[in-house]
C-alpha cells in the first residue's frame, strides 16, 4: 500500500525471479507460509518446484529496509484474504497477488508496485502458470497503487480490503503501524515526510469507500476513518 511518495531516484535493479539470493535467517523463513505458498502454486498448476520461488519471496519480505512491509504484513494480508475469500471470483489469484504486492519494496524509490507486478509476471510465467492467471495477478498487484478497484471487481476488492485492513485496527495497533512506516522513511526530513504522509491520508479519506467487501466495510470502516483522521490531525495540527 502507498505510505509516502518517495523522492525520485534511479530505477531499482530487480533480480530475475530465478536468480535466488541467500535464504533469510531461520527465524524469518516462516515455514508455514512456505508450505502455504507451495500448496497454492501446485493448485494453480505450477510445472516446477515452487519452494525456491517461495524462499526468494520470503527473503525479499525480510529485507533490512523494511519495518512495516515485512513477513508479518504478508501474513496479515494473506489471513485477511482467506477471511474474505468467499467474495472473490478467483481467490487463488488474489492470494498470489498478495504474495507479490510488496515483494519489491524500496522506500527511497518509486514504482514499487509496478516492479512487484513485473516480478510476479516473470516468476509465475517461469513456474508454468497459465497466462490468463498471470495477467490477473499482474493486474491485481497494480491495483494496490491506488486501492480503487472498479465496481464489480470482486478480486480487486478482496485484495485492496485485505491490504488496507491495518487501517481499521485498534488505536494502539494503528499507532504501531504508523510508527513503522515512519521508520521506513527515516531518511526523509520531517517536513517532507509530513507533507507526503498527509497527502496519502487525504487520498485514503477521499476514496468513495475505504472498503468494498461487505465484511470488511462493516468491520473496519469506522475505526479506519477515525485512525486516519487522528493521524492527519496529529501531523498537520
Amino acid at each position: 500500500m502507498p505510505e509516502h511518495p518517495p523522492a525520485e531516484a534511479p530505477p531499482a535493479v530487480v533480480a530475475p525471479a530465478g536468480d535466488l539470493a541467500e535464504a533469510p535467517p531461520a527465524e524469518d523463513r516462516a515455514e508455514d507460509l512456505l508450505a502455504a505458498w507451495t500448496a497454492l502454486l501446485h493448485r494453480c498448476g505450477a510445472a516446477v518446484d515452487p519452494e525456491p520461488y517461495g524462499r526468494e519471496l520470503l527473503r525479499r519480505w525480510s529485507e533490512p529496509q523494511r519495518r512495516y512491509h515485512t513477513v508479518a504484513h504478508l501474513r496479515a494480508v494473506l489471513r485477511q484474504v482467506d477471511e474474505l475469500a468467499g467474495h472473490a471470483d478467483d481467490p487463488d489469484a488474489v492470494r498470489l497477488a498478495a504474495w507479490f504486492h510488496d515483494a519489491v519494496y524500496r522506500p527511497d524509490r518509486t514504482e514499487n508496485e509496478e516492479r512487484s507486478a513485473a516480478l510476479a509476471v516473470r516468476a509465475l510465467t517461469a513456474a508454468g502458470l497459465p497466462a490468463e492467471r498471470v495477467a490477473e495477478v499482474e493486474r491485481l498487484v497494480l491495483l494496490t497503487v491506488g486501492h480503487d478497484p472498479a465496481p464489480g471487481d470482486r478480486d480487486g476488492e478482496v485484495l485492496c480490503d485485505a491490504d488496507l485492513a491495518v487501517l481499521g485496527g485498534a488505536p494502539g495497533a494503528y499507532a504501531a503501524y504508523a510508527a513503522a512506516v515512519r521508520e521506513e522513511y527515516g531518511f526523509v526530513p520531517a517536513p517532507d515526510f509530513t507533507a507526503g504522509r498527509a497527502a496519502v491520508l487525504r487520498h485514503l479519506l477521499a476514496l468513495p469507500a475505504l472498503y468494498r467487501t461487505p465484511a470488511a466495510r462493516d468491520r473496519f470502516t469506522a475505526a479506519a476513518r477515525a485512525n486516519l483522521t487522528a493521524e492527519l490531525h496529529a501531523l498537520t495540527g
